[in-house]
């Protein structure tokens, strides 16, 4: 079959306009992308797994963290408290629950855990947790699922069990023991960026951790994870440990290294 110089001129034409438009909308796609993506988001990323985060759970967990460590209890106190939050609340700070129980640990006024208002305080929420954790006897090798329920005395302590893959995951990045581990995203307007809350943000963690003193580098992250997981909650845009920086840029993913910040002191900005 034979084909005129016009037919071919003209699908040459059309195939020519087609990959044009194509690229074309490629691009425009690409460019738009940060305006299509609304809500924050975190990410938790270690060796033994990736976990994606609303922000009040990253905040959740990096409070959790703090308070253990201010309390000096181990990472497998911290992955019982994880898989107790994450089955009671799902690591969000609920003001409704089962009868009275609220919180992140769906704790009740009823039995002795406080007010309401202090049960919906996470660090208070936390200290109550592992006040009780402690008192269980040889809670650090019990199964998860027994230490938890000798602590939260649910109907269904067997359900806090299938969490611990999850929880651990959250305890390595979160107790700073995985640097780099968490990275959290936040929409601004670049003609009305909020200025960054540092000292509120540094009053906070103090309330949570006790001293901020950085007495190991595993601290150090610590405090970066902290600092990352409420970037939005007082505007921060920069966090920056250890010759590594965290920005608030939707086409920067995780922590990009090469700063000059030290070992000493993690800034925020």
């Amino acid at each position: 079959m034979r084909f005129s110089r016009g037919v071919i001129t003209i699908a040459i034409i059309v195939i020519v306009l087609a990959v044009g438009i194509s690229v074309g909308v490629y691009h425009l796609l690409k460019k738009a992308t940060p305006l299509a993506v609304q809500d924050s988001y975190c990410v938790v990323n270690t060796p033994d797994g990736v976990r994606e985060l609303h922000p009040e759970q990253a905040q959740i967990s990096a409070t959790i963290a703090a308070v253990a460590a201010r309390r000096k209890l181990p990472e497998r106190a911290v992955v019982i408290a994880y898989a107790t939050a994450i089955q009671e609340s799902k690591l969000f700070n609920l003001n409704h629950g089962d009868r009275d129980s609220v919180g992140v640990f769906q704790q009740r006024e009823s039995q002795g855990w406080g007010t309401k208002k202090q049960i919906m305080d996470p660090v208070y929420a936390t200290n109550k947790f592992f006040a009780a954790l402690v008192k269980v006897k040889n809670y650090r090798k019990i199964p998860l699922a027994e230490a938890a329920q000798a602590v939260q005395r649910s109907a269904g302590g067997y359900a806090y069990a299938p969490h611990e893959g999850e929880a651990k995951i959250l305890a390595a990045a979160f107790t700073g023991r995985v640097p780099q581990a968490v990275h959290c995203w936040y929409p601004t307007t670049k003609t009305a960026a909020p200025r960054p809350k540092t000292a509120e943000a540094r009053k906070q963690l103090a309330r949570a951790l006790g001293s901020t003193a950085i007495i190991s580098k595993k601290r150090g992250w610590l405090i970066a994870a902290w600092s990352v997981a409420h970037a939005e909650k007082y505007a921060l845009s920069q966090v920056r440990y250890s010759g590594a920086t965290w920005s608030n840029d939707f086409e920067v993913e995780g922590w990009k290294t090469g700063g000059a910040s030290g070992a000493a002191q993690v800034e925020l900005s």
